[in-house]
């Protein structure tokens, strides 16, 4: 299994935060020099900024809500140590929505209405982004949405910077047929995420020269998959792709290891979110290769500074997952498109970052695209061995070209829509605010409730 303790982690003790921040705005400074003579910004210098994160910090999504509400107060408290945003102290508000999307809902009115946020961080899972998204574009609200997700969010006011299903699995299809064969086999979470990852992994299969033998859909609230497993057998696949979301659907894991179905398995969920392989009794998670933009065993210098960094801060903290990476960096990313644009202005804040930031991240280097609002990212081919120690074959930079192909170009259209692949890898939209795709814009029920969206 993983070792995790500090002294065991290779640590570069001279590798500062700064050193992998310096890249940030590296593309966009010579196209907003002079922003702010040319605004006239009226802000006090000792007007605090104010930015607010809902993320869990109880109830069934806490247990990777904790790790983004640590990882966004410690990119703010380095940024106060260095002088804040703009000689400006910044201020944290960080309510807890237990969970529960209706508390998602009426804790990013109030963020936004009566805190007035300069800058929005929110949700674990697209049921939550889809239900706040309405007022986040009624309110015209900076708002950054940092997990992975399945793609198509084409709003102004939305800035979806984790990586996308399409990205993972670009690079993580193809490892498989060429490490392990042609046949897959998909068994996913029915509900959008699990649909749009599982119509991906149809669309690079068969352009990799491979096919789909057999594919099924379970209820996320699934514990029994003796049927399922009889037929991934049957049908004698060379890997599966697993999309699984929750505990209970996470359980075939150990499952899978009682019932010696050897099959390799490739995921773009288990082990990068809720660290399964650190959870989970070895060998429950051998030959799991996970698609992941981050985790906790990324040997590199800034990786390590980071991870250490952040044990150090929290010694009672879990593990540093993807999505927490991503809340950290993309602080760091509108501290550096305030300073451009001068003002905390929200539409000049939003210009800024259409220029099309770059950022040293602890992931690596990666930029955002402006007219689509995503980010390139470091994607890594993450696999388990019996005692669940992490390899990493492969690691390259994926651009998001998928919203680039359908035309979504946010700087010469601001519209604010979801667009959701076709089998050709194509899309179509749904504008924000009525019921997409992705889940339903209200709702009740908590976010792991599954009639209201995706991951």
């Amino acid at each position: 299994m993983t070792d995790r303790s500090p002294d065991k982690r290779s640590i570069a003790s001279n590798t500062s935060r700064r050193a992998f921040l310096t890249g940030v705005g590296a593309t966009s400074a010579g196209a907003l020099a002079g922003c702010t003579d040319a605004l006239g910004s009226t802000e006090q210098e000792d007007e605090t900024i104010t930015l607010g994160n809902l993320s869990a910090q109880s109830g069934n999504a806490a247990l990777t809500g904790i790790e983004k509400n640590r990882a966004t107060q410690m990119a703010v408290d380095e940024i106060n140590e260095d002088g804040g945003i703009m000689d400006r102290e910044v201020e944290l508000l960080t309510p807890d929505p237990q969970s529960d999307i209706q508390q998602f809902q009426e804790l990013s009115k109030k963020l936004i209405n009566e805190d007035e946020v300069d800058a929005l961080w929110a949700g674990i899972r697209s049921s939550v982004r889809e239900a706040i998204r309405p007022t986040v574009d009624e309110n015209e609200q900076l708002y950054f949405y940092t997990n992975q997700y399945e793609g198509g969010v084409c709003d102004r006011y939305t800035f979806p910077v984790g990586a996308t299903s399409k990205q993972k699995l670009s690079l993580l299809v193809p490892y498989m047929i060429e490490e392990f064969g042609s046949n897959a086999y998909i068994v996913a979470a029915d509900y959008v995420f699990g649909q749009v990852c599982a119509t991906w992994t149809e669309i690079f299969t068969e352009r990799n020269g491979g096919q789909i033998v057999g594919e099924e859909f379970l209820p996320i609230s699934s514990s029994d998959f003796a049927a399922t497993i009889n037929r991934i057998q049957e049908a004698d696949p060379d890997w599966m792709m697993g999309i699984l979301v929750g505990a209970k659907l996470n359980s075939f894991y150990d499952v899978r290891a009682s019932s010696d179905l050897t099959v390799p398995v490739a995921t773009t969920t288990t082990m990068t979110q809720a660290y399964e392989h650190i959870r989970y009794d070895p060998p429950a998670l051998q030959d799991v290769y996970a698609g992941t933009n981050f985790m906790e065993e990324v040997d590199t210098d800034r990786a390590n500074d980071f991870v250490s960094r952040y044990h150090e801060k929290f010694p009672d903290a879990e593990y540093m997952n993807e999505n927490a990476q991503n809340n950290y960096w993309s602080v760091y990313m509108y501290k550096e498109a305030v300073e451009e644009a001068g003002t905390t202005d929200q539409d000049a804040v939003i210009d800024a970052l259409e220029q099309g930031l770059s950022i040293g991240s602890p992931e690596g280097d990666i930029a955002m695209n402006g007219e689509t609002h995503h980010m390139s990212h470091h994607i890594r081919v993450a696999g388990s061995d019996a005692d669940h120690d992490i390899s990493i074959p492969r690691d390259e930079v994926v651009e998001p070209s998928y919203l680039s192909d359908i035309g979504c170009n946010l700087i010469e259209n601001p519209e604010t829509t979801q667009y959701v692949p076709s089998e050709d890898g194509t899309g179509m939209g749904t504008p924000s605010g009525t019921a997409t795709p992705s889940g339903t814009a209200t709702g009740t029920g908590t976010e792991g409730d599954i009639s209201l969206g995706g991951l």
